[in-house]
C-alpha cells in the first residue's frame, strides 16, 4: 500500500491567461530545493522561479534540468522547451498534460479534409490581415500571397523604424553570422513561439498538425503565432535593432545587449496585450472555421489542463 505524500495537496494549475508569459534560462542547473523551483548557477547562487505562474521556460545552452525539476514543471503545467542560443533553434519540448484524444482527432480531421483545411487557412488569413482571403485560391496559392505580403510588411517596418534591411536571412547553425536585425527578429519570434506552443498544448491540440505550415514539429505553432506576430514582437525587434544600428538610446538608455532588450520588451508587450488570454480562444475560433463538428469528449478523456473556474460572484465581484 502506497503511503500518501506529506504536507498539503499540490495546488491546482493556474489558468494560462493569468500567468506570466515566458522566461529564458541559461548557464545554470534547474532543481527543486525545499519544495521550490530554483536555478543554481556556477557560483552557487540560487534564484527562485515561481514555476506555477509561468507559461513557458525556454532553456538555452548551458542549462541542466534535474528529474525533480522536470516533474514539478509538469505538475505545475509549465512547458519546458530546449532551444539554441536566443531560441533560434528548437531541440525538444515537454508536454504539460494537455493533449486530449478528442481534440487531436478533430485537429487531424480538419487537416486531412481539403475543404476544411482551406476554410481554416482562409480564417487565419482574415485574422492576420483584417480582410477576407481572395476567392478561388488554393492553400498553396494563399501561402504564396501571404509570403509576399509578409516580405512587404518587413520592408515597410524596416523603413518606418529606420533599420538597414536586406531580408530575413540567418543560419540557425551559425548564429553569430546573422546581422543585428535578424538576431532581434529571431529572439522576438522565439519568445512568441514558446508561449503559443504552451497555449496549444494547454488547449489539448498538437503543435505539429498545421494547416498553412506543414511538415515541422511546430507547424501549428507557426500558424497561430503568425496571426499576431506583426502586432507587437516584430515591431519591437525593429525598434531595438534600429537603436543599435544608429547608435542611439532607446527609452533613454543605451542598448548593450539587443537580444536581451528584445526579450524584455516582448515580455512587457505580452503583458500589455494580454496575449495569453487571447491565444486559446483564437485557436478555437480558427479551428471552428473548418466547418466540421468536433467529436464529444469521452468519459475517460483527460480534463482541461488549465481550467478557468467560474467565479463566485457576478462580473462586478472578485473571486
Amino acid at each position: 500500500m502506497s503511503r500518501p505524500m506529506p504536507g498539503l495537496p499540490p495546488p491546482r494549475p493556474i489558468p494560462l491567461k493569468e500567468r506570466s508569459s515566458i522566461l529564458f534560462v541559461a548557464m545554470g542547473q534547474l532543481d527543486v530545493l525545499d519544495g521550490a523551483f530554483v536555478l543554481l548557477d556556477q557560483n552557487g547562487v540560487r534564484t527562485h522561479i515561481p514555476i506555477g505562474g509561468i507559461a513557458c521556460l525556454m532553456l538555452e545552452p548551458g542549462t541542466r534540468v534535474s528529474h525533480a525539476a522536470a516533474a514539478l514543471a509538469a505538475r505545475a503545467g509549465t512547458l519546458l522547451i530546449w532551444v539554441g542560443e536566443a531560441g533560434v533553434r528548437l531541440y525538444a519540448s515537454g508536454q504539460p498534460g494537455g493533449a486530449r484524444a478528442d481534440r487531436l482527432l478533430f485537429q487531424a480531421r480538419l487537416a486531412l479534409d481539403d475543404t476544411a483545411r482551406l476554410n481554416v487557412v482562409r480564417k487565419m488569413y482574415a485574422l492576420r490581415f483584417g480582410e477576407d482571403a481572395p476567392e478561388k485560391r488554393s492553400v498553396d496559392q494563399l501561402r504564396g500571397i501571404e509570403g509576399a505580403r509578409v516580405r512587404e510588411t518587413y520592408r515597410l517596418l524596416a523603413s518606418s523604424y529606420g533599420t538597414d534591411w536586406d531580408g530575413r536571412r540567418y543560419d540557425p547553425h551559425e548564429w553569430d553570422t546573422a546581422n543585428v536585425v535578424n538576431r532581434c527578429l529571431s529572439a522576438a519570434t522565439a519568445a512568441l513561439y514558446g508561449i503559443t506552443e504552451a497555449a496549444i498544448l494547454a488547449a489539448g491540440y498538437a503543435p505539429a498538425i498545421g494547416f498553412l505550415h506543414t511538415g515541422k514539429p511546430q507547424s501549428f505553432v507557426y500558424d497561430i503565432a503568425d496571426i499576431v506576430k506583426f502586432e507587437g514582437v516584430v515591431p519591437e525587434a525593429f525598434r531595438v535593432a534600429a537603436a543599435v544600428q544608429r547608435d542611439r538610446p532607446l527609452d533613454g538608455q543605451r542598448v548593450t545587449d539587443p537580444v536581451a532588450a528584445v526579450r524584455h520588451r516582448c515580455r512587457d508587450q505580452f503583458r500589455k496585450t494580454n496575449i495569453l488570454g487571447r491565444l486559446i480562444p483564437m485557436i478555437e475560433e480558427v479551428l471552428a472555421a473548418g466547418g466540421l463538428e468536433p467529436p464529444p469528449a469521452q468519459k475517460e478523456a483527460m480534463p482541461i489542463a488549465f481550467a478557468d473556474p467560474k467565479g463566485l460572484g457576478d462580473a462586478g465581484h472578485r473571486g
